[in-house]
């Protein structure tokens, strides 16, 4: 079937490890070729997060990303002073300057994600982009999604979480063997129904609680961690699993308060042209 990625919207693919969703990805953005079909269009500017970063570099990662700067046709000045605002905006730990040998798995995300946006895209494809991504982080590249398809241009992501893709998406592709299917239309922040913020602290017993992942949780639409709580935004019909996975792993609750709709949710974004 055609998959399409309209101008203005974000277009999810979901599936599980080895359906061929990475492989989708380097085919819309020109590094692979299909076997079968066309790309029927693509934008001149494409930045592209892969699943995998982790460069082996002594160099700094604003050295990196400046020299990136250039090949992609920017000055040394407007290239390095794009790249310090996008590290600062980031927030890279060890400051724009780090060597991009000593940077942890979310910290080299960011990189990579600046690199993607050396150039304003038209069409920005996103393998995997929320791993290993801090809470604020997580909350930049979502105004960057927005930022995007709000100048007129595409998002595509990966994600093999329902509840992502269902607050990110504005359409939903399942890839399963090498084939992508339609999902039916992502409901608007309106139609989610309604949500829960649950407040979760240190136990009460004194004892450091064990560390969870939440965005990986089912129903989870937005996490804010501070010193002494985190915050999670979770769908109301998933909220009781929730509060049971934080007991096992000794979190006290905290409150917990519902809301109308999903007040997270991202605006609507897409891609130019369609995929074939």
């Amino acid at each position: 079937m055609d998959a399409e990625a309209p101008a203005g919207e974000v277009v999810a693919f979901a599936g599980g490890n080895g359906s061929g969703k990475s492989t989708l990805l380097r085919i819309v953005v020109g590094l692979s070729r299909p076997t079968r079909g066309t790309v029927a269009a693509r934008p001149p500017v494409v930045g592209y997060v892969p699943d995998r970063f982790s460069p082996n570099e002594r160099m700094s990662a604003v050295a990196y990303l400046t020299h990136l700067g250039r090949v992609r046709g920017l000055t040394t000045t407007a290239a390095s002073a794009r790249a310090g605002h996008l590290l600062d905006r980031l927030t890279l730990v060890g400051g724009r300057h780090a060597p991009l040998r000593s940077l942890s798995k979310g910290n080299a995300q960011k990189v990579a994600l600046a690199q993607a946006l050396l150039v304003e895209p038209g069409l920005l494809v996103l393998d995997e982009p929320w791993s290993g991504l801090d809470a604020d982080a997580q909350g930049v590249l979502a105004e960057i999604m927005s930022e995007v398809t709000a100048s007129g241009g595409t998002v595509v992501f990966t994600d093999h979480r329902e509840s992502v893709t269902r607050a990110r998406a504005t359409r939903t592709y399942t890839v399963s063997n090498g084939h992508a299917s339609l999902q039916g239309p992502e409901p608007r922040a309106t139609e989610q129904g309604p949500a829960s913020d649950v407040v979760l602290t240190v136990g009460r017993d004194g004892r450091v609680p064990q560390d969870v992942t939440w965005e990986r949780l089912d129903g989870v639409l937005a996490v804010s961690r501070h010193a002494s709580h985190v915050k999670v935004r979770v769908q109301r019909t998933f909220t009781d699993a929730l509060l049971f996975t934080a007991l096992q792993h000794g979190w006290s609750v905290e409150r917990v308060t519902g809301t109308t709709t999903d007040q997270h949710r991202m605006p609507s974004t897409a891609t130019n042209g369609d995929m074939r």
